[in-house]
């Protein structure tokens, strides 16, 4: 039975990605809306980690940082493409020093045609892992 701490990271998780894939339905008038969008993909992304840590930690494997876990959680077959998410926190830590409009957009670009799937992709497994876990 999967611990009640991981359901609800997993929960928060759910929630926080429907948010981020909601937020492509807007139309980009200004760089507000690719602000939030990044905003929005970094909290994602926090809880992503976060959640794979934590399942990792109920399988056995303790990992600490957002890079450790991204290898374990491709080593354990968590996700599918230790790169791409390597990628993925390599756009999460840049966010931290966007100040141009260039590299807002890069990162933007990235979320929308590749980091969203990646995500989404975790989240499929893990409804699977915890669906099959549960019963």
């Amino acid at each position: 039975m999967i611990e009640k701490r991981l359901l609800q990271r997993f929960e928060d998780f759910k929630n926080a990605f429907m948010r981020l894939k909601e937020a492509f339905d807007i139309e980009i008038e200004n760089e507000i809306i690719i602000d939030g969008i990044i905003q929005r993909f970094e909290f994602t992304f926090e809880l992503a980690w976060k959640l794979m840590k934590d399942y990792l930690a109920y399988e056995g494997i303790e990992v600490n940082s957002p890079r450790s876990v991204i290898r374990a959680a491709y080593g354990n077959h968590l996700i599918d493409d230790g790169e791409s998410w390597i990628d993925m926190l390599m756009d999460r830590n840049k966010t931290s020093h966007i100040y141009d409009k260039k590299l807002s957009l890069e990162i933007y670009n990235n979320i929308k045609d590749k980091h969203l799937k990646h995500l989404e992709d975790l989240k499929r497994k893990l409804e699977m892992i915890i669906e099959r876990e549960n019963k």
